[in-house]
């Protein structure tokens, strides 16, 4: 079935103190798979194509609406102040959608899990409903809000502390995801009432009052794995493994081959291609591209990076924001790669750090190579050409420019551009004096007995 042409906005709750999290940190901002909780949650919506995203912001809300400028700078930040629940805080968007014709998706900032597909599927929903809640069955319904049904009408939400012993038995219960027409919505916010023990305005009224308005609800059921809420750093950690499991598993169904999957760590946002090869013991950070037949060997860290076709990095490489890795390059052992192009066919193959620089093609990296990038106050740019062999153990001080087919020496400190095709060599002419070694041995030796004597 194809989705509803009508316009959807997105409303994101993230307004929550999230005082069982014990930090400074907004609930919002703690991070899951290297992004923000927040940015899952936008993430999910996203797929939807919403015309409008709106956050609705409270606790800690100059720190989250500071990263939303990033996740999504698109979106519409809204205070809730105070904080007077789920209810109170989606009517705060009402101001934001005035003139809007369309359907509403409320979602929240601290459940990062929901598939595309999952809501996606309550879209189509309201062709038939006015408003669609998402429903789930765990394997303990313990103290969630059960959904009650009619056939597929959903008749109420009763909370499970107003629940009778009858309506505890009911398995279907509620995950807070809502899907409506906007006006409606907001028009059935306006009868919501803090009528309760905690004095606050709640959004689980919403089907209730529908079906007393004489409009239609429904629920349609997710798996619980979807509806998982993050409240302490326990149930964070518990979100981790899950979020990780998920992405390795879409990865390797997309063709990814991982040796051992435990051991990789992926990012929200990591995309890796088709025939890729990922080693035991591979970080992702955010932002990382790898393309389709690349090579990432054991126990490498990617971030802000991306990895051209047929390339080969590692093991023990690190690849830090800006580095830009051609079609079939080489990054071997213990090689750093920082803001720098490594150009296709371009080696560099152990033990060297490549940062502000451009690396040409088929150019060769001896080991122990530095481009010395950093006066302490500016960083500076290091061009070799295509073609180029650096010695082993070369300090290349920047600005610098060592051209096309040109060579570095062994141990040379190049601090003036190389011309084309010329072999440079900077270092100081040795000079061997005889008997010398056996002489300073000696009278350090001494110097030690004398030393250890007082």
């Amino acid at each position: 079935m194809q989705a509803p042409s009508r316009p959807l906005a997105l409303i994101v709750l993230a307004a929550g103190a999230g005082t069982r999290m014990n930090s400074e940190l907004p609930k919002p901002l703690h991070k899951l798979g290297c992004a923000p909780l927040l940015a899952h949650s936008i993430a999910a919506g996203a797929v939807l194509e919403p015309s409008r995203i709106i956050v609705i912001t409270g606790n800690g809300a100059d720190a989250v609406e500071a990263a939303l400028a990033d996740i999504a700078p698109e979106a519409i930040p809204i205070r809730q102040e105070p904080q007077l629940g789920t209810g109170h805080g989606v009517l705060q968007a009402a101001s934001a959608l005035k003139e809007f014709d369309g359907d509403v998706m409320v979602l929240y900032a601290d459940s990062p899990f929901f598939r595309p597909e999952t809501l996606q599927a309550m879209r189509i929903s309201r062709d038939v409903y006015d408003v669609v809640m998402l429903g789930f069955h765990p394997a303990d319904p313990g103290r969630y809000g059960r959904l009650v049904m009619d056939g597929d009408s959903l008749t109420r939400i009763v909370e499970f502390k107003d629940a009778s012993a009858e309506e505890r038995a009911i398995p279907f219960c509620n995950s807070g995801v809502l899907c409506a027409d906007a006006a409606t919505l907001m028009g059935l916010l306006e009868q919501v009432t803090n009528d309760n023990a905690a004095g606050e305005y709640y959004l689980t009224d919403i089907p209730g009052l529908a079906t007393k308005a004489g409009l239609k609800a429904t629920a349609i059921t997710c798996d619980e794995a979807e509806t998982i809420g993050i409240n302490s750093r326990a149930e964070l950690v518990a979100a981790e493994a899950q979020f990780q499991a998920r992405r390795r598993g879409e990865m390797i169904d997309n063709g990814v081959t991982m040796q051992a999957p435990d051991s990789v760590h992926l990012a929200l946002d990591t995309y890796i291609g088709r025939d890729a090869i990922i080693e035991p013991y591979v970080v992702f950070g955010p932002d990382v591209t790898v393309e389709s037949g690349a090579q990432i060997r054991a126990f490498s860290h990617l971030e802000g990076c991306h990895v051209s076709a047929g390339a080969i990095i590692g093991p023990y490489a690190r690849l830090r924001p800006g580095a830009e890795i051609g079609n079939n390059a080489r990054v071997g052992n213990f090689v750093e790669i920082k803001q720098a192009e490594i150009a296709e066919g371009a080696k560099v193959s152990h033990l060297s750090y490549i940062g502000d620089a451009t690396v040409g093609e088929r150019a060769n990296i001896g080991a122990g190579t530095v481009t010395c990038n950093y006066d302490g106050v500016m960083k500076h740019h290091t061009q070799i050409g295509a073609d180029a062999f650096i010695g082993s153990d070369t300090m290349l001080v920047a600005p610098v420019r060592v051209g096309a087919n040109a060579m570095t020496a062994t141990g040379s400190i190049i601090s003036d551009d190389v011309p084309d095709g010329a072999l440079a060599i900077s270092r100081a002419k040795q000079v061997n004096k005889p008997g010398l070694a056996v002489k300073l041995r000696a009278r350090l030796k001494a110097i030690k007995a004398g030393k250890s004597k007082g």
